[in-house]
């Protein structure tokens, strides 16, 4: 690659293409313009590998990874090559080899991915909050409620009038998704009722983004994380509103993963363990803590030690230390 060329970013939208196998990791594929790509302006020099991940739509839409990319590439002296989707395709992408590291936040997720065998050198390095928007209006009356106590409200007020009220769903298997099913759950539903109650429930299939934006357009009910739905509200208001948060099982932690090359031969792990280190180290951290201040009035992510101060450490789900502390070990073949 030329000297000042730009980097090659993939962006997975539709999970259907997937499925029929029409998405594929490869060089030299188009890439999509973002006015967030002008933060990471750069001209990388003679990098010496090109390394694939796959990370979770968040950190693509609140453009943090336009700020991270170029510094791990001046670090490493690789090339990026990123996949912007849902957990569930992130760690399908995984499985299949077609990536050296996957960022994901969903817990159960990632443990049975852990325990197939295809990941491995699971660190935390951030995290942020859920939470509930919905119309100004607010016709199922959930303001202030828990996020359990919501859902109810929703589902009892969707039956009820669904031309009124609706709930727009990820539908996407993606770590939001499986938060809201955990909601579900907690609020003494099998989601496979949800799913076939009524028309007051649309399954987005997409993105968080568009999502919101689906979600703004119908005046609609969604769960969504803090981060995303504070740069989208930035960028065009939203006429949705906050509805309900500081509900524990709103936390929301993220984690990076590298696949075992024993599943894969191919997989970079010495890159991937540098990465994953880097992810944990003072400098990503620091631009953590301050990212999105100017713009929001608020860090958009949480460094992930910033959890034993503000007490996120003692909710249900928040990692160990050592999950977050111990390096990534050099890998011994």
């Amino acid at each position: 690659m030329k000297t000042g060329s730009v980097r090659k970013i993939f962006i997975v939208l539709v999970s259907l293409l997937m499925a029929l196998g029409l998405v594929s990791l490869a060089a030299g594929c188009g890439r999509q313009e973002s006015s967030a790509e002008q933060q990471g302006s750069y001209a990388l020099h003679d990098p010496e590998v090109r390394f694939k991940i796959a990370t979770t739509t968040s950190l693509y839409d609140t453009g943090l990874w336009y700020i991270l990319e170029p510094l791990f590439e001046k670090y490493a002296n690789v090339e990026m090559d990123i996949i912007y989707a849902g957990t569930g395709i992130a760690l399908e992408y995984g499985r299949r080899g077609d990536v050296d590291a996957v960022i994901v936040h969903d817990k159960a997720a990632e443990d049975k991915f852990i325990d197939e065998g295809y990941g491995i050198n699971r660190r935390n390095f951030g995290y942020n909050f859920f939470l509930i928007a919905g119309p100004e209006s607010d016709p199922a009356g959930i303001k202030g409620s828990t996020a359990a106590d919501a859902f109810k409200k929703i589902f009892e007020a969707g039956m009820k009038d669904p031309g009124s009220v609706k709930f727009v769903s990820r539908g996407d298997n993606s770590g939001t998704h499986s938060k809201e099913k955990l909601i579900w759950k907690s609020a003494g539903f099998n989601y496979e009722d949800i799913q076939g109650s009524g028309d007051w429930y649309v399954e987005a299939g997409k993105g968080m983004g568009p999502t919101l934006l689906m979600a703004n357009e119908m005046g609609a009910y969604v769960l969504a994380d803090i981060s995303t739905f504070l740069s989208y509200n930035l960028k065009n208001p939203l006429n949705i509103t906050t509805l309900v948060e500081q509900d524990a099982i709103f936390l929301n932690v993220y984690a990076a993963i590298a696949i075992n090359p024993e599943k894969n031969s191919g997989a970079k792990i010495d890159i991937a363990n540098k990465f994953i280190n880097w992810l944990m180290s003072e400098e990503v951290q620091s631009v953590l803590a301050t990212y999105g201040e100017a713009e929001y009035g608020r860090s958009l992510f949480n460094p992930i030690a910033r959890g034993q101060e503000d007490g996120s450490a003692n909710l249900p789900g928040f990692p160990p230390v050592e999950a977050y502390t111990v390096p990534v070990p050099e890998y011994t073949r």
